[in-house]
């Protein structure tokens, strides 16, 4: 479905911030106390597994969930020592959390660039000390007995990588000084979406002449559309297609410590916000991959939040993530959509978590 006459009054011109004069990225220290140590076994359970080539399935005993089983063959990595494997994780988390630099002259869009290419000798000796005091919940003397070995084993080799990487994440720091460079990028550039006129409904607010919604469970995200385009405090709205608008997406780091992108559901504009909308079954509202998704738009609105008015439509940015529990019993009862958006929306990353126990339970 192609663009209406006056897509213009409906369009979104999401800003990126390109350049932020005098940005550093500075890591705050980490509290290695406050890192959770690996449960899954023993470190004696451990020690008994080396070289012996048993499986064995990781389970979290508080959620009892099921993490895979790992073949242990007594080494994952092929390294020398203890002073070897610092060396290679070091390298390791490093190289998982550098997002790729773009070819040629393309403007990358997420801020990409290359992570911790230097201080790499900071990184180690966090990685050395929440080893040997709190990895197993006490002191670890990785050169006695050989203990280093125990580290080559995957369940405790992944959950490593993942508990620092994402400290490192929540670490993260970048004072600011100057002026932004911003660049524009609009919805109506993807001028046509391909969608079922049986799984499709006409709109009015919108760039577009219908919007399509998922033909198997999309009756919330359906519920929506019509909602919104019924809501006169509503005075433009979209469903994001990841596939055409490639360009609205933010990166995230999941649960297990790798980076992935993130597109919102829709994107929606009242007199008062633009909000980023994401609909969720209530079952996964409190998926720790949704909630660091919406730590991470938080983030991004909040750095949109600083640029001047002029820059951002005169408008603030907020997130919104809409399960369906509340999302029923504000339409049941006949609220506006554009008051449910500013009541859920977040207004920074540390909300993230009170405001999930405000509006989900």
């Amino acid at each position: 479905m192609g663009l209406r006459e006056d897509y213009r009054d409906f369009d979104f011109a999401i800003p990126f911030i390109l350049r932020e004069a005098e940005q550093w990225l500075e890591h705050q220290t980490l509290d290695i106390n406050a890192l959770p140590p690996f449960s899954a076994l023993t470190l004696v359970q451990l020690k008994d597994l080396l070289g012996k080539g048993d499986v064995f399935i990781s389970q979290d005993l508080q959620s009892n969930t099921l993490f895979g089983d790992y073949r242990i063959d007594g080494a994952v990595m092929n390294i020398g020592g203890y002073n070897d494997f610092l060396s290679r994780m070091t390298r390791r988390i490093s190289q998982a959390l550098s997002q790729p630099l773009p070819k040629g002259n393309k403007i990358a869009t997420h801020l990409a660039n290359p992570y911790l290419q230097v201080n790499t000798a900071q990184l180690t000796g966090w990685l050395d000390g929440y080893i040997r005091e709190r990895l197993f919940s006490g002191a670890f003397v990785p050169l006695h007995d050989e203990n280093w070995r125990v580290l080559l084993l995957q369940p405790v080799l992944d959950h490593i990588s993942k508990v620092i990487a994402l400290a490192l994440i929540e670490a993260e720091d970048q004072p600011l000084a100057g002026d932004s460079e911003v660049h524009y990028r609009h919805l109506s550039e993807v001028g046509k979406l391909p969608m079922r006129k049986s799984s499709s409904l006409e709109v009015n607010k919108c760039i577009y002449e219908r919007l399509a919604y998922p033909a198997r469970n999309g009756g919330l995200e359906k519920a929506l559309i019509e909602w919104a385009n019924a809501d006169s405090h509503v005075q433009a709205f979209c469903k994001i297609s990841e596939t055409r608008h490639d360009f609205v997406r933010l990166r995230y780091v999941k649960e297990d410590g790798l980076p992935a992108f993130y597109s919102p559901d829709f994107l929606l504009r009242t007199n008062k916000a633009v909000y980023l909308v994401e609909t969720k079954a209530q079952g996964q509202v409190s998926s720790p991959n949704v909630q660091r998704k919406l730590k991470a738009v938080a983030a991004w609105c909040g750095r949109i939040n600083a640029l001047p008015a002029a820059s951002r439509s005169d408008l603030p940015w907020h997130t919104v993530l809409l399960g369906e529990s509340v999302f029923w019993e504000w339409r049941n009862k006949g609220e506006r959509l554009a008051a449910l958006c500013e009541y859920a929306k977040i207004r920074d990353k540390t909300q993230v978590d009170a405001q999930q126990s405000l509006q989900w339970n």
